[in-house]
């Protein structure tokens, strides 16, 4: 996986689009077509490569951090994220565009290599190489779609309401498509992860390629934020039978990248890599590193962080938890007195989640899906059918074992008087665990309702603009349509979100 960007530019003549404002304007005249770009498996094996290229999480964790209550403004900030951080959100802010194009972007790619391999022929022996690149198409588009769902749908449970523009195809140059139902996007979405799964190689020692387990850790994403929780349970399920939860030692070198115990799917970033610092705000094919959407030059005090952590957030951690030492870093200035000194200098919480590797400061690889999302997804579906206290079979099990594991001993089991607790400490449990991992925003628009949660930042992060709160039923818990894409479409101005 270390050498796939360094020939993702073959693939690039047939995927790039030449504008960033027409999701569906794709079929662009004077391009290579497929049938010249891909004329062997060895051409689909490096198309495959360029989809990849399409794929990045490091702008979906910078605005989920920035939006929400994970960070807080660094004293090296020179006006980055402040509309953002101040719930400032409409058709013409930065993320919902780059969100929008970059995943239709995504869709192509994996659209014009599938109808690529649909014209080779594999010769013998490559069968089951010319059916693996196949099936990581499908679940990559799959992926793009339930990416651009998460942040446009209002409703992930109801398939009646609005989803986005479902494209199984290249559409061509003059037609102008609707929005599509939850239902109707959420069946293309099952399907392509049928075709995956049907085609994929049974080998899933590599994380950073798509396999099967990826394929079974997006479905159980998917039943959860569905509220089907009786298939979310059973999915998530197998694969903590299958990954477990890492240990300290191995929890800690996960985010120094030499460690893949609970890694079920990542994607690698290495030197070399056509992404240089901060990138787009945006994902995926944002491009950037995820430590470079916080600090200039490193993961230091001296390495002039732009964001710092929350103090919100950094008062749920627990210095003798393992995942203190991974997030926040050593160098960081820890004032025990801030309320009274009400000096954020003199209380600088500097991010260490992610240091670099091989050399290089702030590039790490972007854990996709991990066994401990799926312990917290099977905590969710105890919750949600009324299990939550026990030392089995319980909510409240599942989270004693996560903290076990980070705090390497015996802790106390929660105890929680009712669901809204349950749920509560489930949110509480994510926020802490998947820290600046991209899930905060969605987390509160799916579970912060249930668990009387919403943003809410310590009172020293928000003094110099007053946006300290933001309950989960707001608006702006789901995207607006970007105002790029109505010059293309206008069609879709009909359809836009509530609230824009």
């Amino acid at each position: 996986m270390k050498n796939y960007r360094k020939i993702f530019y073959l693939f690039g003549l047939v995927t790039m689009l030449v504008a960033c404002n027409d999701a569906i304007d794709i079929d662009q005249p004077g391009r290579l077509d497929a049938d010249a770009a891909f004329e062997s498996v060895a051409d689909l094996q490096s198309g495959l490569f360029g989809v990849y290229a399409n794929y990045d999480l490091s702008g979906e964790i910078a605005f989920s951090s920035i939006f929400t209550d994970e960070l807080s403004i660094g004293f090296d900030n020179g006006g980055q994220g402040l509309a953002d951080y101040g719930f400032v959100l409409n058709a013409g802010s930065v993320a919902p565009a780059v969100f929008w194009t970059g995943g239709y972007a995504a869709i192509n790619s994996a659209n014009r290599l599938i109808e690529a391999a649909e014209s080779i022929t594999p010769e013998a022996g490559e069968e089951a190489q010319y059916n693996d690149i196949l099936g990581q198409s499908y679940f990559l588009r799959a992926w793009a779609h339930w990416f651009l769902m998460e942040y446009f749908t209002t409703d992930y449970a109801d398939d009646n309401a609005l989803g986005v523009i479902a494209l199984d195809r290249v559409p061509s140059i003059d037609e102008q498509l609707l929005r599509n139902t939850n239902g109707e996007v959420y069946a293309l979405i099952l399907a392509d992860l049928d075709r995956a799964e049907s085609l994929i190689s049974t080998d899933t020692s590599d994380p950073t390629f798509a396999n099967r387990d990826a394929v079974t850790a997006l479905r159980a994403r998917i039943a959860a934020y569905r509220e089907n929780y009786t298939l979310a349970a059973t999915l998530s399920q197998q694969l903590l039978d299958k990954y477990g939860l890492a240990n300290r030692a191995q929890y800690e070198a996960m985010f120094l990248d030499t460690d893949n115990t609970e890694v079920i799917f990542k994607l690698e970033r290495t030197n070399n890599d056509p992404y240089d610092g901060q990138g787009a705000t945006g994902s995926p094919a944002a491009g950037g590193w995820a430590g470079a959407r916080f600090a200039f030059v490193d993961a230091t005090l001296a390495g002039s962080p732009y964001f710092e952590m929350g103090r919100s957030l950094f008062n749920l951690y627990d210095p003798a938890d393992i995942r203190y030492d991974v997030n926040v870093a050593p160098t960081s200035l820890i004032d025990p007195d801030y309320t009274t000194n009400n000096d954020p200098a003199t209380d600088i919480l500097v991010i260490q989640k992610y240091p670099g590797s091989e050399g290089q400061p702030l590039m790490n690889d972007l854990k996709v899906f991990r066994s401990s999302e799926m312990l917290l997804i099977r905590a969710e579906a105890y919750a949600d059918a009324g299990s939550i206290n026990g030392a089995t079979n319980s909510a409240a099990a599942l989270l004693k074992q996560l903290n076990d594991a980070r705090f390497g001993t015996d802790t106390a089991l929660p105890v929680f008087a009712n669901q809204t607790e349950a749920f509560a400490a489930i949110l509480d449990a994510r926020r802490i665990e998947l820290s600046f991992e991209g899930h905060r925003y969605k987390d509160l628009k799916r579970l912060g309702e249930r668990a009387n949660q919403g943003v809410l930042k310590d009172p020293i992060d928000c003094a110099f603009n007053g946006a300290c709160s933001l309950p989960a039923t707001d608006f702006r818990f789901t995207l607006p349509l970007p105002i790029v894409e109505f010059n293309a479409n206008p069609g879709l101005r009909e359809q836009q979100n509530p609230g824009y």
